[in-house]
């Protein structure tokens, strides 16, 4: 080693360049380790899992089993206690009638009670238009009963009428235990997905694994087109009209599922 050479490795430029190579060799080796490490990692601990995943339909055809008929009561008085009797006495009437078909209380339901002031507003003249005056108040009940013999339905819809009731509307057919329909129709649906799978794994040359994933998405509404017909009574009127004929139909509720496979 000549003293050349040792002057150099001494020196500041020697020491810079020394501690640059041993810096660099440095991070390769912790870069080799850290994608070594990565890889066995991968392989052992979070093997890569191969999946397919399957869509499957189902739907369940159904006759309605209920029929919804929702009406309404509006009473107006000086005061709200007279509008509230007024009105009171005309929906205790027309409750009445329901019982009398058959209907039981769990099936009659008040889906809503609003008591409004009512003002008179004096004309505008010349850009004076006055102060409102109240002149009374205004109570309307709203009614639904659930009728479970859906052959009643038309039968009750004529009654509700002779009754002096407002905003008579329906009938909305449907079915009561609409869960019930629902997992008949995702069996379907899963079986559908089952026999899909079965088959692309006979033609992918795989064997189809554990479930890994479920979804599911049931409709919010069935898929028919709802038979429905809407009559009203003016205050002191009488609807004595025979009873309509109201077919009910059969609804459609489908399901459809997406389910996901380990293949092997």
């Amino acid at each position: 080693m000549n003293n050349q050479f040792i002057q150099y490795i001494t020196s500041d430029k020697g020491i810079r360049a020394a501690v640059f190579a041993a810096l660099a060799f440095l991070a390769l080796f912790l870069a080799t380790a850290f994608a070594g490490g990565l890889q066995k990692l991968d392989n052992e601990e979070f093997p890569i899992q191969r999946t397919v995943t399957i869509e499957g339909t189902g739907k369940v055809t159904a006759m309605p089993n209920i029929a919804r008929i929702s009406f309404s009561v509006t009473e107006s008085a000086a005061t709200v206690a007279d509008a509230q009797g007024k009105a009171t006495e005309r929906v205790n009437k027309a409750l009445a009638y329901v019982q009398e078909q058959g209907i039981e209380d769990k099936d009659v339901k008040t889906t809503s009670y609003t008591v409004y002031p009512k003002y008179e507003y004096p004309t505008c003249a010349f850009g004076n238009c006055g102060t409102a005056k109240l002149v009374g108040y205004e109570v309307s009940q709203s009614i639904e009963v659930k009728v479970r013999d859906t052959a009643k339905a038309g039968d009750v819809l004529q009654g509700l009428g002779s009754q002096n009731v407002q905003n008579i509307s329906g009938p909305n057919f449907g079915i009561d235990d609409l869960e019930v329909i629902r997992a008949e129709a995702r069996e379907k649906a899963i079986a559908d997905a089952r026999a899909k799978a079965v088959s692309m794994s006979k033609d992918l040359k795989v064997r189809l694994g554990k479930v890994v994933s479920f979804y599911e998405n049931s409709y919010a509404y069935p898929m028919y087109d709802k038979a429905m017909v809407s009559a009203a009574a003016p205050m002191g009127g009488d609807m004595r009209a025979a009873a309509p004929s109201l077919p009910t139909g059969e609804n459609e509720y489908p399901v459809s599922v997406s389910v996901t496979y380990e293949i092997k």
